[in-house]
């Protein structure tokens, strides 16, 4: 009788009950790990049987899976990529993006999900591993693009490498947001966020001296001296 009210409801809602397991297990996975996560918490989370959940995930693994791709992924999308790509200036679009990142002691201190995801499951699960690297590399190519649109403009020095500079940017955040989460101090990310804005900001293009700047200011000095 059971199962029978499992698949009404399944039949009700079937996509909702699909959204709210991912969310509880991102949730779970975050606080707790992957190979902790608990899929007892998640379901008493969700109020889901254990059947509900293997109707739509086939393992755990499978969870695991479709958090990193469909919540984990979108998470970096949002955060960085939406606005680099709307941004007209990408150094500013930068340093209001690193700005913006939470601040809030249980953000510090449980950390990058993306990282906390790639330090433990990069050497265990091959799929893990090539989810997470594919975010890792839409994300820096999605900074380098950026860079490369305002080398074009004339808002980002010409002799970076944008690749490389956007790589040594996302290794140099992720870096604090570890370093944070280590000390388990909000003070260690704000000293992180200034230290970056400061390095952000040496990327800006020199500005230009307007055309007949130099033979205006001439013309001025010989004024003042005949006087």
């Amino acid at each position: 009788m059971s199962n029978g009210r499992d698949n009404k409801r399944r039949l009700r809602d079937p996509e909702g009950t699909r959204e709210r397991l991912l969310q509880a297990g991102y949730r779970e996975i975050y606080r707790s790990g992957f190979q902790s996560a608990s899929i007892d918490t998640i379901l008493a989370a969700t109020n889901v049987t254990k059947g509900a959940l293997y109707y739509h995930f086939e393992s755990k693994e499978d969870l695991g899976h479709a958090v990193v791709e469909e919540i984990i992924a979108k998470l970096t999308q949002d955060k960085w990529l939406h606005y680099l790509r709307q941004g007209k200036n990408p150094i500013d679009t930068l340093i209001d993006i690193v700005q913006a990142t939470s601040v809030r002691k249980e953000d510090v201190n449980g950390g990058c999900p993306l990282v906390n995801l790639a330090q433990e499951m990069s050497a265990l699960d091959e799929k893990f591993r090539t989810q997470l690297e594919a975010i890792f590399n839409d994300w820096q190519e999605g900074i380098a693009t950026a860079l490369r649109r305002g080398q074009s403009q004339g808002t980002v020095r010409r002799d970076l490498v944008p690749h490389e500079t956007a790589g040594f940017l996302i290794a140099m955040y992720e870096g604090y947001v570890l370093l944070a989460k280590n000390a388990q101090d909000v003070k260690v990310w704000n000293v992180g966020i200034r230290n970056i804005v400061g390095w952000l900001k040496s990327l800006r293009a020199p500005r230009q001296p307007r055309k007949g700047g130099r033979r205006l200011l001439s013309k001025r000095r010989a004024v003042k001296q005949r006087q």
